[in-house]
């Protein structure tokens, strides 16, 4: 018996079948219009024609065909398409996430079936050989820069010594649910040798950063330049503040007293209390990872990261970005 030598559909077959589809022809015409058994064009035709009104489209219908049979060879869609690659490295330089990248070609490319990716498939093409040299450089672009991902474990609370502390569990409910703008958090990110650090204070419902030059880690100074960084927003800006139970905050009663902010305390070890601080402290450690001394960092070049990182679209913002969120430039 001989052996049949069977031939994929090509994109000429295919908008040969959207054309006579468009004519109203039946599948066993197109099928000798093409020499192919009329299974081949029933199955091809019924992938997209499920219910009446669905119209056969011969450049998608082509295109996933492909991508399905790339797929099947454990060859991923950014190897596949050269522009797409580009558009992810391009991404990944700017320091943008593998879900913003995503999120944003999604917004730029809406129509494009190439140009389409999940976080997820970045994430699997940036690990999929992590001992590449490749591979290894894209993994220093991401956020964490982990060499496979892993879940961050949660640690157990513990007490606190911060003298005349309100608790979080005192906190008003509608600012858990971001209702309004004017609710930040607070924490510093430590330097080398635990010598020196930089405050952070970020906007919890439009994601805003400021980045806080410190010449020590004692309580007031970091209360003197937090009290600088809120006094400089306008009174409806600035409503509470959340924080951690760093020593640091010891002067929470007068930065309350020149703001008019009520402090509220996370519990100790409860991180999650203060997602917002964790997640933006651990993208400044993208330009500053532990080891840094930041005595030797200039304002200047904390002030240009807090322009990037208040510039760069959120994923949680609809990918737009904090500064707009927060109203300080127009939409």
């Amino acid at each position: 018996m001989p052996i049949k030598n069977y031939k994929r559909l090509s994109l000429k077959d295919r908008v040969i079948i959207q054309t006579l589809l468009e004519e109203n022809k039946s599948k066993s015409f197109i099928a000798k219009k093409l020499s192919r058994s009329r299974s081949t064009i029933t199955r091809e035709i019924k992938k997209w024609i499920i219910k009446p009104g669905d119209k056969y489209d011969a450049s998608l219908a082509d295109w996933n065909a492909k991508d399905d049979y790339l797929n099947k060879r454990n060859k991923d869609k950014i190897s596949t398409f050269p522009r797409l690659k580009i558009y992810v490295y391009k991404g990944l330089l700017k320091r943008w996430s593998p879900e913003q990248i995503a999120g944003r070609i999604k917004k730029e490319h809406p129509k494009d079936p190439v140009m389409a990716i999940s976080y997820e498939a970045n994430y699997t093409h940036i690990y999929s050989h992590r001992q590449a040299r490749l591979n290894k450089k894209l993994i220093k672009l991401l956020p964490y820069q982990k060499s496979q991902r892993r879940r961050a474990c949660v640690s157990t609370k513990r007490g606190s010594k911060i003298k005349d502390q309100v608790s979080i569990e005192q906190r008003p409910l509608h600012i858990e649910n971001r209702e309004e703008i004017g609710h930040w958090e607070g924490d510093l990110v430590i330097g080398k040798g635990q010598k020196s650090a930089i405050g952070t204070i970020v906007e919890r419902k439009s994601r805003y950063t400021c980045i806080v030059k410190l010449k020590d880690r004692k309580s007031a100074t970091v209360r003197k330049q937090f009290v600088k960084e809120f006094k400089a927003f306008d009174k409806q800006l600035t409503k509470t503040l959340t924080y951690d139970n760093g020593v640091e905050m010891a002067q929470h009663a007068t930065l309350t007293k020149q703001t008019g902010m009520p402090v509220y305390f996370a519990h100790p070890y409860a991180s999650w209390e203060r997602g917002t601080n964790e997640n933006t402290n651990g993208l400044i450690r993208r330009y500053f990872p532990k080891g840094t001394d930041f005595s030797k960092v200039s304002e200047q070049q904390l002030k240009r990261i807090q322009i990037a990182l208040n510039n760069r679209p959120r994923k949680i913002l609809n990918y737009s970005t904090p500064v707009k969120a927060l109203k300080l430039e127009p939409s």
